[in-house]
This record gives C-alpha cells, structure tokens and sequence, in this order.
C-alpha cells in the first residue's frame, strides 16, 4: 500500500508536465488527457523499483503515446469539416512554476498551430528540448533515435517557428484595447475602433467541426473581416453575453447562451502588434472546458 502511494504521488507530480506535454503536441485537450491516463496504467504496470528518474520516464512514455495519438489523429483533422483550431483553455490548468513564464510564448492559438505543420517527432523533440528543458541525451531516448538526429529535428523545428510573423509577446494594454473593440463590434456593430487595431491582410477563421453554423473558408483582408463582423456576427451574437477571458496565455473573448458557451475568439498579432488572425472555435466538443473552469 505505501509503494502504491508513493508511486501516486511520483505520477500526480508530474501530472501537470505530461498533461502540458501532451496538450501541446496534440492542440486537444481532451485527447492529452487520454494520453495521459495512458501513461498513468503505463506507470502502474512498469517494474517501477528499477526507475531511477520517474518524471523523465513518464515523459517519455507520455511522448511516445501523443505521438502515435497525433498520428491517428492527424488522418481524422484531414477530414475535418471546415478549418481545425486547437482547444482553448483556461492557460492556469498548465500552470507550474517552472513553467509559468514561458507560457506566454508556447501556448497561444498561433504557437500551436504553427506546431501542427511540424512532424510528429519534429514537434516533441522541440517541446521537450526547448519547453520542458530535456537534455539531447534523455531525447534520444524518448524518440528512440540518435542524439544528432534529436539535434537535426531540433534545429529545423527553430529554423520553422522563427519563420512565423507573429508577434511572441504582446502587452496586456494592447491586447485589452483589442478585446474591447473586437466585443463593442459584436455588440453595437460599430468596427470604428476594431478599424485601426487590424493589420490591412487580417484573416480570420472559424472552427465548427461541422457541428454548429460557421463560415468554412478563411477570410481574408480586414475589409472582408470587418464587413463579417458588423453585417454578420454582431447581429447573430445580439443576444450572447459577451465577455473577455484569459484563455491560451493571451485575452480572448468568450461568448455564451446561457450557462452554455458557444464561441471563443483568439487574436494573433504582428510585428506592429496589429491583430493578424482571428480565431473563432465554435465547434461545441472543444467548448466544454470554456464553460467549466
């Protein structure tokens, strides 16, 4: 009884880095909790005596298990109706002290989606090595290669995310400026202020799984978005309550009916620190957790 304790107590401290881990390599939430519940029989199966660094081991087990979880469900998103988004969460469920300040920078919507055109083992070799700070030589184990391919698939993972335009810290007023005209746009379908704060090639996209109504194409041009906004998402959002929230390290706004959430919508930025993307998740399976916490 007191090595199963123990063993618990191993596990649920390193319950927060896999659940990280696992979200950020596979954008779900609710697939990273799978993975992680995995790993967790894994654990409580393993000949554990002869484990001599536990978070290390249950890193590597939770690694392998996303990505084979990523490769099923890389097919499933090909299918997907409509534009895929990563879950939105409340960034405080990945909250450690070691992790926290780099938060702002690995979690937002456009990191993730940026790691989604990465590899499989392109993305983890990078999470583990540049987030969660693995040396090459415990890499290598995890991904079962060797330390200069860890090195190569590294590298490359960089050399990608450094290609990205998005803006890697934003200050909070900038971004409180931004929710607060994007939510007096939906509310008194006034885009004045919303006009000024787009970047001229502003997108914004929408994710409904096809489960609810919701453009399927990205629009693009802030013309495009701002015409959208005031002639069609302001009138079909009149009766939402809308609010502002923390949601991907970044201020995001949420819309609800009710008790029942129905949107969250996301803001990318640029090197001007103008909104470049807009994302809206309104596909109900990854709203859960919205309504939630």
């Amino acid at each position: 009884m007191v090595q199963s304790i123990r063993s618990n107590d191993a596990f649920e401290a390193a319950r927060p880095m896999l659940t990280g881990l696992a979200y950020r390599i596979l954008g779900s939430m609710a697939e990273a909790e799978d993975v992680v519940q995995d790993t967790y029989l894994s654990w409580m199966a393993a000949a554990r005596s002869g484990i001599e660094r536990p978070s290390s081991w249950l890193a590597t087990v939770c690694t392998r298990k996303a990505i084979d979880s990523l490769r099923s469900a890389h097919h499933a998103r090909t299918s997907y109706v409509g534009t895929w988004l990563p879950e939105p969460i409340h960034t405080r469920v990945l909250e450690t002290p070691e992790s926290e300040l780099a938060l702002s920078q690995n979690v937002t919507t456009a990191f993730l989606l940026v790691l989604e055109r990465l590899a499989p083992k392109e993305r983890a070799a990078f999470l583990l090595r540049d987030v969660f700070a693995m040396d090459y030589a415990e890499l290598a184990k995890s991904l079962q290669i060797s330390e200069a391919a860890c090195r190569k698939l590294v590298s490359r993972a960089r050399g990608k995310l450094r290609k990205s335009q998005s803006a890697q810290s934003v200050p909070l007023d900038r971004q409180d400026e931004l929710v607060t005209a994007f939510k007096t746009a939906i509310v008194e379908g006034s885009v004045a202020q919303l006009t000024d704060l787009l970047a001229s090639d502003a997108t914004l996209s929408a994710d409904s799984g096809g489960k609810v109504t919701a453009i399927r194409q990205t629009l693009e041009g802030a013309e495009a978005v701002l015409s959208f906004i005031a002639k069609v998402l302001s009138p079909a959002w009149q009766n939402l309550e809308v609010f502002a929230s923390e949601l991907n390290a970044r201020r995001a706004l949420v819309a609800r009916e009710g008790s029942r959430t129905v949107a969250v919508v996301s803001f990318d930025y640029d090197k001007d620190l103008k909104a470049s993307r807009i994302y809206i998740v309104r596909n109900p399976d990854k709203l859960a957790r919205v309504g939630t916490a």
